[in-house]
């Protein structure tokens, strides 16, 4: 049998099966590998010795051939041995380039007793237009719009991180997006790194002030020389470490044009980026420390299997030495046997200043992406010349000569790494239903007629939703304003809920219906029923919520 997918056709193949597969189709109805039923079927006349059938379903036609013998194969066709069905000896296919070969001894996945094919993969392109989270536009290749849907959800991870940061000891600072040329001579970035950066120039009277090299600056891809100036700033004590900084500021990477990608691949991104300052017989605790950090996060999305890969040093473009590499490597290889979980190796891949945990995630299609990293930097220290006062007898691998001063091991770290793209795993991951928490559209409030008394009620609920509880009730400090507004209580705005009100003319199934397809995760009904009692039907959209809880609580007083 010779199973072919004629192109050129707008979009990819959906699949092929065995001609004994189809065969057992058509007794019902004539699919294809993706259950699209096939427009029609005919018998061709012989052809080059061999009886032709063709079938085709749009965008997609299938040529099948008999007996088991093969003529020469069309040229751009593929030749494989078949081995999940005995009626044909080979089957040749050729895809379209938007979609991947399919093996011939790969099992359909049609199942063949249904007329429904299973879901395809969850895009997160695809639902972040139909969520309205974000879209990419010409004038900004590689820098996605946030919409107010994607905006909130990226805001409830931010926020997510900043409540888990007093129990690992971070503190927040915010730093500039633009630094001059020398400070990334300095950190090694401008020589390592300078083409994935992007340049900029100083203007004004007092440009030509700026000799040099000093009128040029850089857009930070990373925070780390940033932070370096922090710590420098004031003198430190080994009684003040570790310090830890997180950052959540912008930043900007010169990726290739044909690598970008939704929300996986960009030039402009935000990363929970985090710097940890420490002496060096406290790297062991603070790597251990970070893994437990990065295992409590996936565990809350319920992410995973994740991989551990430890990158070592490149072949070129590095800094330091091979001892000092070494030594940084050993003390990673260490904290890894020590967590318990299994890792490999990347020979070659670390950071040009130092070593790295690099923590792999796949996507729906199985894509893999870097998202946590862990990087241990003798480096940096010392080209900013960082120390602190170190104490009596304590051992250095790095003591300055002819005093106290020590410099401290500088450790890079990231938990979801690149904000927009563990975005993007999580649409994927929860195919568009999200915990109620994280949703962009929790909830909707759907009205069953349009008159003034259920009106007003849903205009009412929607506000005593939104706001949290509404103003402030204790606080005596805040002064009513000639406009009628309060402030709210800052614990109330942290924990709202955005709510939406369909009041259209539409019947209400309809809005059901509608509801579901956006994804909203709650809808309530009000009627004037609900109007007497102050109550609101509830209907749940959401499958990481407690259902059966759900079932005693069907009903919201307000």
């Amino acid at each position: 049998m010779l199973s072919v997918c004629l192109l050129p056709w707008r979009v990819c193949c959906h699949g092929l099966e065995s001609l004994a597969r189809a065969e057992r189709l058509d007794r019902g109805t004539p699919r294809c590998a993706r259950g699209r039923p096939w427009d029609s079927a005919q018998r061709v006349s012989s052809l080059a010795g061999f009886h032709w059938e063709i079938r085709h379903c749009f965008p997609c036609i299938r040529l099948h051939a008999h007996p088991r013998s093969l003529p020469r194969t069309p040229t751009g066709l593929g030749l494989s041995e078949a081995s999940d069905d005995s009626s044909c000896a080979k089957t040749a296919v050729r895809c379209c380039s938007c979609t991947a070969s399919r093996a011939a001894d790969a099992p359909t996945t049609l199942n063949p007793t249904t007329n429904h094919p299973p879901k395809p993969p969850a895009d997160h392109r695809e639902l972040g237009i139909a969520q309205s989270l974000f879209f990419a536009s010409k004038y900004s290749p590689g820098s996605p719009l946030l919409l107010p849907n994607g905006a909130d959800m990226f805001n409830k991870l931010v926020a997510f991180l900043r409540a888990q940061y007093t129990q690992f000891g971070f503190r927040e600072v915010i730093t500039p997006n633009v630094y001059k040329r020398s400070l990334w001579e300095t950190s090694g970035h401008w020589e390592n790194y300078g083409e994935d950066m992007f340049q900029v120039r100083g203007r004004g009277p007092k440009r030509d002030e700026e000799i040099g090299a000093e009128h040029k600056y850089g857009l930070k891809p990373m925070n780390c020389p940033g932070h370096c100036l922090i710590f420098a700033q004031n003198t430190r004590s080994y009684r003040q470490l570790p310090i830890r900084y997180a950052d959540f500021s912008a930043l900007h990477r010169n990726e290739v044009s044909g690598s970008l990608s939704g929300l996986t691949r960009v030039r402009r991104f935000h990363q929970d980026d985090g710097h940890i300052f420490c002496r060096p017989i406290q790297v062991g605790e603070e790597i251990r420390k970070t893994l437990d950090f990065v295992q409590l996060v996936y565990n809350t999305f319920d992410l995973g299997p994740y991989k551990l890969v430890l990158s070592t040093r490149p072949k070129d473009h590095y800094i330091g030495t091979a001892e000092e590499w070494d030594r940084a490597e050993n003390q990673l290889k260490i904290a890894l046997d020590a967590s318990g979980r299994e890792w490999s190796l990347n020979e070659g891949d670390g950071a040009f200043y130092g070593p790295k945990i690099d923590i792999i995630l796949a996507d729906s299609d199985g894509k893999q992406h870097q998202t946590a990293t862990i990087q241990l930097d003798f480096q940096l220290p010392q080209r900013f010349e960082l120390n602190y006062i170190a104490q009596e007898g304590e051992s250095s691998e790095i003591p300055p000569e002819g005093s106290n001063f020590v410099a401290p091991v500088m450790i890079h770290r990231a938990i979801l790494g690149s904000l927009e793209r563990f975005m993007a795993l999580l649409i994927e991951h929860y195919d568009g239903v999200y915990p109620f928490w994280l949703a962009p559209r929790p909830a909707i409030i759907l009205t069953v007629n349009d008159s003034p008394e259920v009106l007003e009620y849903a205009e009412n609920l929607q506000q005593l939703l939104s706001t949290g509880g509404g103003p402030l009730a204790d606080d005596h400090t805040s002064k009513p304003t000639t406009t009628g507004y309060t402030a709210c209580d800052i614990t109330a705005a942290q924990t709202h809920i955005h709510v939406e009100v369909d009041t259209s003319a539409q019947s209400l199934g309809k809005k059901i219906i509608a509801a579901k397809k956006k994804g909203y995760g709650f809808l309530l009904v009000v009627g004037p029923q609900d109007v007497e009692a102050r109550t609101s039907g509830l209907e749940m959209h959401s499958k990481h919520c407690n259902t059966q809880q759900l079932k005693k609580e069907r009903e919201v007083n307000v």
